[in-house]
């Protein structure tokens, strides 16, 4: 994307559509917490169906007349989850495609016109600790290396995991593992297996061993063709009916468990990107789980993917080292969120539009910690986020229409 000298005198400014996730009515965090947050729009998905199955207008318009009836909008789909099948490109694969292609073209009619996704087989998150303990008494989620190793080789038992590790991390890796209790590599053992956010599913050993199974034949190659393969299929649908496609990175952005991950760098991007052009083939621009990869340049992929952005994750993380991050305040840590948060004000205002952005993976705080909450989702840490956000956002604004006036 070529940028351009912007000229803001007298001209509108564009602020981000400031949402939040909803899991649906079973979440804890109600619509009407939402609407007091200061947010105008939801972010959700119809978690009841099942992967494959087709979304259709009876569903999606009772959902949106719920989320309307709270004073919201229904603004971001996330996600309609892809189904192995299609990642793998056997069985019913072609009707599972024909499925997601009509839940886009119902989700258009009912006006709802951003549908985010992601191609990660089986798992579509992992953290090692859900309970890091900041400073402060709060908690955030985070990942670490050893404890992951210590997971799959010898907690899971994943053949031919040993050969994936040096001699050196399975050795530190098995040292850490005699040092924790049961209760605590029970904890991690669950942390590991949580599976999809906005499920209550917990995999267990053997399911999880089956699902891997199904992949091994899977490489990264193999996968990106498939991905693009799909694309291709949906693309043109969602173009016709006006539905912007927004693909999330990879979370962690970084292969687990022997598993291709196609969607973790700028390069992944570009392949994506060159291969089906149009521009509804968009990016859920995701800062924590790019931002994990200290090699991915955050601002040099808002220049270069700028007009494929239709949704914005804002969070951050502390790297700690190789494949070693957590969860960070959404204006500290590795990356640099105030440069982040000036180009995509910037982009906004040369793209004439507002881009929705949802506050991302805020800490558990004392006064959530009896109230059950998805994992990251926590009403008082997000509200946290969704401030410092709001602010920072308007300090740039603020600073631009000062800079046109003089």
């Amino acid at each position: 994307m070529e940028e351009t000298v912007l000229d803001f005198k007298n001209k509108p400014m564009f602020k981000m559509l400031q949402t939040m996730r909803w899991f649906g009515p079973q979440d804890s965090t109600t619509l009407a917490d939402i609407r007091q947050s200061g947010a105008e729009g939801i972010v959700t998905a119809l978690h009841q169906i099942p992967t494959g199955e087709l979304w259709s207008m009876e569903d999606i318009k009772k959902r949106q007349q719920m989320i309307q009836e709270a004073g919201l909008q229904w603004s971001v789909v996330e996600s309609i989850p892809v189904h192995p099948d299609i990642q793998r490109k056997v069985g019913n694969f072609q009707t599972y495609i024909e499925n997601y292609k009509q839940s886009i073209l119902n989700l258009a009619a009912a006006g709802i016109k951003i549908v985010t996704y992601n191609f990660m087989p089986v798992l579509d998150w992992v953290r090692t600790n859900h309970h890091y303990q900041n400073p402060d008494g709060s908690s955030a989620l985070g990942y670490h290396r050893l404890y992951f190793i210590y997971f799959d080789v010898f907690l899971l038992k994943r053949p031919g995991s040993k050969n994936e590790y040096t001699k050196q991390e399975l050795a530190d890796a098995e040292a850490l593992g005699s040092s924790l209790s049961e209760p605590e590599r029970d904890r991690l053992f669950k942390n590991v297996l949580l599976g999809l956010p906005g499920s209550s599913e917990n995999f267990t050993a053997d399911k999880l061993l089956e699902l891997l199974q199904g992949f091994k034949d899977i490489t990264a190659s193999h996968l990106q063709e498939n991905l693009i393969a799909f694309l291709k299929e949906i693309v043109p649908v969602a173009s016709a009916c006006g539905v912007q496609l927004a693909i999330h990175p990879d979370d962690p952005p970084f292969s687990v468990l022997g598993l291709p991950r196609v969607v973790s760098t700028q390069e992944d991007l570009e392949r994506i990107f060159s291969a089906v052009p149009e521009l509804n083939n968009g990016l859920c621009y995701c800062t924590g789980s790019l931002g994990a990869d200290p090699k991915n340049d955050l601002t040099a992929i808002i220049n270069r993917f700028g007009d494929r952005i239709h949704f914005l994750h804002l969070r951050n993380v502390q790297r700690d080292g190789e494949h070693i991050f957590r969860e960070s305040p959404h204006l500290e840590g590795s990356n640099s969120i105030n440069e982040i948060m000036e180009k995509l004000v910037l982009l906004m205002q040369q793209r004439k539009l507002s881009i929705p952005m949802r506050p991302d993976h805020g800490f558990m705080h004392n006064r959530d910690k009896d109230i059950t909450h998805y994992p990251g989702y926590s009403l008082i840490g997000r509200l946290k986020g969704l401030a410092e956000l709001r602010g920072l956002e308007q300090g740039i604004l603020y600073n631009l229409n000062q800079s046109n006036e003089s």
